[in-house]
C-alpha cells in the first residue's frame, strides 16, 4: 500500500502574532527557558538580547520546534506549534543563522532554492531565484557561482534569500551577522529592516550587539536566567529604568559612543 502523502506546510499568514505561554525548558538542573510567557504582535521585528547563557537562541528555536519546550505553549496565530509536523512547520518560516550553512557543491541558485527541491523535488524557477537575489540586492548572474565565489557578506545574503524563498510571514534570526565585519553588519542590518517593513514580515532575532538591538528592533526582549526581564522599545531602554541587566547592556553603546566624542573632541582641540 503506498504511504500517505505528507501533509502540506502550514501557510503562515503575513506577519502573524507569536506567543509564548508558559514556556520551560530544562537542560539537566539548568532552566534554559523559565515559563516565559509573552505576545509579539503581527509585523513587528523583536530583538532578543542578553548574556551567554540567558536562554535567547533556546527561546527562539522553540517557535520552529528545534528545540521542545518541556512545558507550556508557543501560538502562531493562535495555533500550537505541535499542531504541526517539525518539518513542514519549520518550512513555513524562514531561518538565518550566523554560520549561513550553504552547501559548497551547489551554486547559489540551488542553494536559494533548496526548500523547494525537498518539498517539491522541483528546482526553484528561475524567475523566482532572480527576484529573490534582487531582494537581497545581489546581481542575477551570481545564481551560477559557488559559495566559495563569495564574501562573507554575499553569501549571508544568500542565506537570507533561502529563508524568504518560501514566502514566510515569520523570520527567526539567530545571530545572523554576528560572523561579519562591522560595515558589512551594518549595511545587512539595514537591509534586513527595509526588507522586513516591505513585506510586513515578523521577525524574531536573537543578538549580543545591542547597538544593532537598538536600531533595528521595534522591541527589544532582555533575558537574564531563562526570564524576558524587560520588554520595552529601543527608545525606553535608553531612557533607562528597565532594570539593572537592561541598564548594564544599554549602557555598552552609551559609553562607546561618549569615547568616540570625546576622541573626537580632543582631536579637535589639537
Amino acid at each position: 500500500m503506498a504511504s500517505p502523502p505528507a501533509p502540506p506546510s502550514p501557510r503562515l499568514a503575513r506577519g502573524p502574532a507569536v506567543a509564548f505561554e508558559g514556556v520551560g525548558k530544562l537542560y539537566g538542573r539548568v532552566k534554559a527557558i523559565d515559563h516565559v510567557s509573552a505576545t509579539i504582535l503581527p509585523s513587528t521585528f523583536i530583538a532578543i538580547v542578553g548574556s551567554s547563557g540567558s536562554g535567547k537562541s533556546t527561546l527562539l528555536k522553540a517557535v520552529n520546534r528545534l528545540v521542545e519546550p518541556d512545558t507550556g505553549t508557543v501560538r502562531i496565530d493562535g495555533r500550537d506549534v505541535t499542531q504541526h509536523e517539525p518539518h513542514a512547520l519549520r518550512r513555513s518560516i524562514g531561518y538565518v543563522f550566523q554560520n549561513v550553512g550553504l552547501f559548497p557543491h551547489m551554486t547559489v541558485a540551488q542553494n536559494i532554492g533548496i526548500g523547494s527541491r525537498i518539498a517539491s523535488r522541483k528546482p526553484l524557477a528561475t524567475e523566482r531565484v532572480e527576484d529573490l537575489l534582487d531582494l537581497v540586492d545581489l546581481p542575477r548572474d551570481f545564481a551560477t557561482r559557488l559559495p566559495e565565489q563569495l564574501s562573507g557578506g554575499q553569501q549571508q545574503r544568500v542565506g537570507v534569500a533561502r529563508a524568504l524563498a518560501g514566502e514566510p510571514g515569520l523570520m527567526l534570526m539567530d545571530e545572523p551577522f554576528g560572523a561579519l565585519d562591522p560595515v558589512t553588519r551594518e549595511t545587512l542590518g539595514e537591509q534586513y529592516r527595509a526588507l522586513h517593513e516591505r513585506l510586513g514580515l515578523t521577525t524574531i532575532m536573537v543578538t549580543h550587539d545591542m547597538a544593532e538591538a537598538l536600531l533595528f528592533a521595534d522591541r527589544i526582549w532582555v533575558m537574564a536566567a531563562g526570564q524576558i526581564v524587560a520588554d520595552a522599545t529601543p527608545a525606553e531602554l535608553i531612557a533607562g529604568g528597565c532594570g539593572p541587566e537592561a541598564e548594564a547592556l544599554v549602557a555598552v553603546p552609551r559609553l562607546q559612543a561618549e569615547r568616540i566624542t570625546a576622541m573626537r573632541a580632543a582631536g579637535t582641540a589639537t
